[in-house]
């Protein structure tokens, strides 16, 4: 039987300003999601893992740290967007519209805004795209753009295959 091979991911070339990509995964975010995150990095607003003391805010429950809808929509861009990256270069004008529960379904599409050679790097160039996370509801909760360095074709390193 022949072996097909998966996604590779996008390159460099494959970019072009304009494009949108609707990310293919939805994420349910769990009570565990957030308490876990929330301690691993030290976040101690008990508004993240202290249900009596969400319950007397304006709120009336735990709110999702907002770290990790960052983390978790960035996460969701990987698929189309960063397979092939070098590395992050940064996220820029971080917006948190409308706050994230326990319990809802993160959804996430970027558009290209620009995508131009690297001056240091001739293998690769440079991406800046602008994230939108939307709730079950189709309310953004998150936006930012995030720049990121990605192979050129024909310079991805090629992984180990068994």
């Amino acid at each position: 039987m022949p072996i097909k091979p998966g996604w590779t991911g996008r390159v460099f070339e494959d970019f072009a300003v304009g494009d949108i990509y609707e990310h293919p995964l939805g994420r349910t975010i769990l009570e565990a999601d957030n308490i876990w995150f929330s301690c691993l990095t030290m976040n101690t607003n008990p508004i993240h893992f202290d249900g009596e003391y969400a319950a007397r805010t304006e709120f009336k429950k735990r709110l999702v740290n907002s770290c990790f809808t960052l983390s978790l929509v960035t996460g969701q861009s990987v698929t189309d967007l960063t397979m092939n990256a070098v590395a992050n270069l940064g996220w820029d004008d971080v917006k948190l519209p409308h706050p994230v529960f326990e319990g809802d379904t993160i959804y996430a599409r970027s558009e290209v805004l620009e995508a131009r050679e690297s001056k240091s790097r001739p293998a690769a160039g440079l991406v800046r795209v602008r994230t939108t996370g939307l709730n079950q509801d189709g309310t953004t909760v998150i936006e930012f753009t995030r720049t990121f360095m990605v192979w050129k074709r024909g310079h991805v390193p090629r992984s180990v295959r068994l």
